[in-house]
């Protein structure tokens, strides 16, 4: 209904109370209950850890790409196995699998972190060098963990705290008035999508003049290999595919996209990144690099494989004398999440500052409806038939804004060939006269990158609104909460159709 004076006063006297209770509720918040004594063979341990994470603090090198869990220096967890949590509850051996993962996610982030600490820190607590550091971490986690989780209550509680906080600043929401503000950037969201949906239709009508197109090195994959690696596919304890290697890359090679740029400058190739003395990583532009990474989400008590495929652009160019989305570094993201049976189900894509989510499903899938009509839920410019391998995509991205304005089904194409590099990469960048350094911030924004929206966004509660940001910090919507990797983003969004298994295209 429309707002009056009084129902603004009434509203901002409402926030008003709820910042004070919440600043209360901070206050008188208890401490965390206490893991108890550990035995004394095990403080050197302790003191590693606290020790090692006090110089990575202080270094600036901490990495933000999956979540401590709070009195278990040696875990960390991501979304997607924060969802498991319940499900680590079934046995030993799913807990077992579950913390292993966790423990993993620790150990991956730690040797990135340290291998970005500069040399002059070491010895810490007797340890001389990076090498040593990390083989004393992964000992003592095995320690630590053997001490933990021979005890029922501290199984518990890991479970408990096994928890990712959300992208969203409830503060910037509450003092920038959120229930008002996004009255008027709710018009403006329904404005994107209407000029989004024209682009699609102008993408499929005109010509694809001063196109450049990018492709996988790769020999077509087989709807018969396909079958090989799923049919026969293993899982975990708790459900997760475990792919072998080479399992692995002819996967990323099966569903790799073909990249249609309209080309009007530099700032339209893609390359792989680096670290020189600017504020932010640079774009090597002698040589097509796309960034693949594997993820997982919950679809319906399965867990389904995501195959991720981002590439960098080195600005997004000023179309105007004040242009609040100009600026260094751009990236797209596009992800495919396949079936059980390794069909596509769902391709989406954003932008690597989590701008511009939009969602291609294929014609297995229905849409569901959004629960509240109000959030930003899952916008559909395009739609794919079903697809198998070695059937692609290709998609489109637009000069200078790099929006994405056509997902399309490939056809025969000849186009500049790209090359693979590991998402996990970008974690431990080149650096001149440095070693290495991270292309992200310890809160996993690229340094650099800031852009002038984030003067205008923020009572939307995205921190620092259109920066490039590190996998597993994406909000992806104004309004509402939506992540690019939470676990239940396809799910809650998409089911099966009944018919789909008879709509893929059969092996001959």
């Amino acid at each position: 209904m429309p707002f009056s004076s009084a129902n603004h006063a009434a509203m901002v006297q409402g926030l008003s109370a709820a910042a004070l209770l919440l600043t209360a509720a901070c206050t008188i918040a208890p401490m965390q209950p206490e893991l108890g004594p550990r035995p004394a063979a095990l403080i050197p341990c302790v003191h590693w850890f606290e020790q090692l994470d006090a110089t990575i603090d202080r270094a600036g090198v901490r990495d933000a790409g999956a979540h401590r869990v709070p009195g278990f220096p040696y875990l960390r967890v991501d979304r997607f196995s924060a969802s498991l949590a319940e499900q680590s509850k079934g046995g030993a051996q799913a807990f077992d699998a579950w913390i292993a993962r966790l423990e993993e996610l620790d150990a991956t982030s730690r040797d990135y972190e340290i291998r970005n600490l500069p040399q002059g820190v070491f010895p810490i607590a007797g340890i001389g060098d990076q090498t040593q550091a990390r083989t004393y971490s992964r000992d003592c986690a095995a320690k630590l963990a053997r001490d933990d989780f021979g005890s029922a209550a501290r199984r518990d509680l890991v479970v408990a705290r096994a928890t990712v906080p959300d992208n969203y600043s409830d503060r910037n929401r509450l003092f920038g008035l959120y229930p008002i503000a996004s009255i008027p950037f709710s018009k403006g969201v329904q404005k994107w999508q209407h000029e989004t949906a024209e682009m699609f239709r102008k993408a499929n009508a005109e010509p694809s003049a001063g196109v450049v197109r990018y492709q996988a090195l790769a020999k077509p994959v087989s709807p018969e290999q396909l079958a090989g690696v799923f049919s026969h596919l293993k899982t975990d304890a708790i459900g997760i595919p475990q792919f072998t290697d080479e399992q692995r890359e002819l996967l990323f090679q099966a569903y790799a996209p073909v990249f249609e740029i309209e080309t009007g400058a530099s700032y339209d190739q893609f390359g792989p990144l680096l670290w020189r003395n600017g504020p932010a990583p640079e774009v090597d532009l002698t040589r097509p690099v796309v960034y693949r990474r594997l993820a997982f989400t919950r679809f319906h008590g399965k867990v389904l494989a995501q195959f991720v495929y981002t590439i960098w652009f080195s600005e997004r160019p000023s179309s105007a004398t004040a242009d609040l989305l100009s600026g260094r570094l751009d990236g797209v993201v596009f992800r495919v999440t396949v079936g059980t049976d390794g069909a596509p189900l769902v391709y989406d894509s954003m932008h690597a500052c989590g701008c511009y989510h939009l969602f291609f499903p294929t014609s297995r899938v229905h849409l569901l409806p959004a629960p509240d009509p109000a959030v930003e839920w899952a916008f559909v410019p395009a739609t794919l038939p079903a697809l198998l391998p070695p059937q692609s995509v290709v998609v489109r991205i637009a000069s200078g804004t790099h929006y994405v304005v056509d997902v399309r089904q490939a056809g025969d194409v000849v186009a500049t060939i790209y090359q693979f590099a590991a998402a996990d990469d970008l974690r431990a960048l080149p650096a001149e006269g440095y070693g290495t350094r991270s292309a992200f911030g310890p809160d996993g924004i690229v340094p650099g990158t800031e852009r002038g929206e984030r003067y205008v966004f923020w009572p939307m509660g995205i921190e620092n609104a259109g920066a490039m940001r590190q996998w597993g910090t994406h909000a992806t919507a104004f309004i509402g909460r939506r992540h690019f990797d939470d676990a239940d983003l396809i799910e809650r969004r998409f089911e099966v159709l009944p018919e789909a298994r008879a709509e893929l295209p059969q092996p001959n």
